[in-house]
């Protein structure tokens, strides 16, 4: 029952835009921090030996004393830390460029172009500790722990067998020289690494599919709410159905005051009629007094029919004249001769003088094309 106030209804296109402006979006941060991961894996691959000569570089350097020759002091010790920093700073800096830039494309992907100033404005109720309570241990919160579980577990066994499965390698370690030791050492964190990255990344995958999916869940409408969003945006059905009974009694008044005087009324059987009326002594030319399609065509036949006005099938010239010409308007030249012709027609019946096309608007060029 809609009184229930059950969310059951799925979110609206609008409901949606104002939730993605108020930078409420489903996106998965596992998947940012494993792209990151696996960004920074790829680099230190790619440039391992680089960033572990600079590494040794630094170390020697720092330890050697070559920065200051004087006695070991506070100042020398600063200047030795300072020098480690910013060389290592500025050569892991495009480690951490790599790393900004895919986190930046999987968070495009994800969101696409957004920026929601309400996520960075300041609110006192973030600082509230219930508040934070009800966030770590409320539904959302039990759930996240759940499924953080769940994937510890999986790593923890994955990482197991793959050590296990490695073991006599490990085991033979002691005995190998120190460099081919160390060599033996990464690949198996780098084979280590890759795999539970390509786990984390499909266990990713399936947090964006359920994120996506609570998102809509949490955006869903109780069907009043759909009513009260189409109102706002349609107005009021009510008061629309109002508006277009009065606007249709409108346009049935004024057919019904020009259609008898017309004096011919032009027809596409099925769909189109238009009313034609000429007055020689205050029109330059035939004028549209009332024209309508489908129901209104069809009240305008019958109307003509009560007041004996001609009625002549001429499906072309209705059509061109119902898109061509507004109400109260003055046909085009180049309906001059059509027109003319059912004049012609209409007035021979009742006994009156025929108008001739050369005779409408002199003012006109008179290169007039029949229909």
């Amino acid at each position: 029952m809609d009184d229930l106030g059950e969310k059951t209804e799925a979110p609206t296109a609008k409901k949606r835009s104002s939730a993605r402006q108020k930078g409420q979006v489903p996106k998965s941060q596992d998947l940012s921090g494993i792209m990151s991961m696996l960004g920074m894996l790829i680099v230190m691959i790619v440039f391992g030996g680089y960033i572990f000569e600079m590494f040794a570089r630094v170390m020697r350097r720092t330890l050697s004393g070559d920065i200051s020759s004087s006695l070991v002091s506070t100042d020398t010790i600063w200047e030795g830390s300072k020098y480690a920093v910013i060389e290592m700073a500025y050569e892991l800096l495009p480690i951490m460029g790599v790393s900004f830039v895919l986190v930046y494309i999987v968070q495009f992907l994800q969101v696409g172009w957004l920026i929601a100033p309400e996520q960075i404005r300041p609110k006192f109720s973030k600082l509230s500790p219930i508040a934070g309570i009800k966030r770590t241990y409320g539904k959302r919160g039990l759930i996240k722990t759940i499924l953080n579980t769940i994937k510890l577990v999986i790593l923890v066994v994955v990482a197991s067998l793959v050590i296990r499965s490695h073991l006599d390698d490990i085991m033979v370690l002691p005995k190998l020289a120190p460099m081919i030791a160390v060599e033996a050492i990464l690949r198996l964190v780098i084979t280590l690494s890759f795999i539970l990255i390509a786990l984390l990344l499909l266990l990713a995958l399936f947090d964006f599919i359920y994120q996506r999916w609570q998102h809509t869940e949490e955006l869903k409408m109780t069907k009043q709410e759909v009513k009260d969003e189409r109102k706002t945006m349609e107005g009021d059905p009510l008061i629309k159905g109002r508006r277009m009974q009065l606007a249709r009694q409108i346009v049935m008044q004024q057919i019904g005051n020009a259609v008898p005087d017309a004096d011919v009324i032009v027809t596409n059987p099925t769909h189109f009629s238009v009313a034609i009326k000429y007055d020689t002594e205050t029109m330059n030319a035939p004028r549209v007094v009332a024209k309508g399609a489908d129901l209104i065509a069809m009240r305008i036949r019958q109307i003509a029919r009560e007041n004996d006005v001609p009625i002549v099938e001429r499906p072309p010239l209705a059509r061109a004249m119902y898109w061509g010409i507004e109400v109260g308007q003055e046909i085009s030249t180049e309906h001059y001769e059509a027109v003319a012709e059912l004049l012609a027609y209409v007035y021979k019946i009742d006994g009156r003088m025929p108008p001739r096309a050369e005779h409408m608007n002199q003012s006109q060029p008179q290169e007039a094309v029949g229909v």
